[in-house]
């Protein structure tokens, strides 16, 4: 998934920004509003972590600029102020969720797991097509109960798909969920990932189909 982080502070986002990589998604750091605003023209997100107190603007205005623009972009607010008045008006500038500073690392990516599963209509952490399963806690990957072995991206990669069945995805739209503007992947390097997938899914009821001329899409074997 791709994720934006919005922190003025730069030892502070670069930490955030370090922990969230971890965890494998694509992540891009802005530490303006400025900056903020031209990536969001430029990419979807699928989650945002969002600073308040901003050099050149305030995160309330991103974020209803954000909403005014119909986006569903999930928003965790990071801030100071823990006043009951500034939770309830973030809330309803269209903020899902709000902490305090200083942020506990485990409680954060405890909060950007459950605004990802929530975005892609998942109660629990363990998404299920077919007769894979993919614990998004873990990051692990399961077929008939039994664990394969995914690389990060990989299972990343497949977390995608999963999250998109019904949709053929290009390898641009796939490098954009799992890479970030630092990076430059050539998009053959999909091709070589999705031929990993196919490769450790064999035995599995689902595959990823090549639909020539447009990209990939994840489907149940018929029969």
């Amino acid at each position: 998934m791709r994720i934006l982080v919005v922190e003025d502070d730069r030892i502070l986002g670069e930490a955030i920004s370090q922990r969230i990589s971890r965890m494998g998604h694509g992540l891009d750091l802005a530490q303006t509003g400025l900056q903020a605003n031209q990536m969001l023209a430029l990419q979807e997100y699928d989650l945002m972590l969002l600073d308040l107190n901003l050099p050149d603007m305030t995160g309330n205005q991103i974020l209803q600029t954000l909403r005014k623009k119909h986006s569903n972009t999930p928003v965790i607010v990071l801030t100071a102020r823990d006043g009951i008045k500034d939770r309830i008006e973030l809330l309803d500038l269209g903020a899902d969720d709000y902490m305090t500073k200083p942020v506990d690392f485990g409680e954060l990516e405890a909060r950007c797991r459950a605004l990802l599963r929530r975005s892609q209509g998942q109660a629990q952490n363990t998404i299920e097509y077919g007769n894979v399963s993919l614990d998004l806690q873990a990051c692990s990957v399961t077929v008939d109960g039994h664990l394969i072995d995914l690389k990060q991206r990989e299972f990343r990669l497949l977390e995608v798909f999963i999250s998109h069945t019904g949709r053929v995805l290009s390898k641009e739209a796939l490098i954009e969920h799992i890479y970030n503007f630092n990076e430059n992947p050539n998009p053959s390097v999909i091709e070589i990932y999705v031929a990993r997938l196919r490769k450790s899914l064999q035995g599995s009821d689902i595959n990823i189909r090549t639909i020539r001329g447009l990209g990939y899409l994840l489907e149940k074997h018929r029969g």
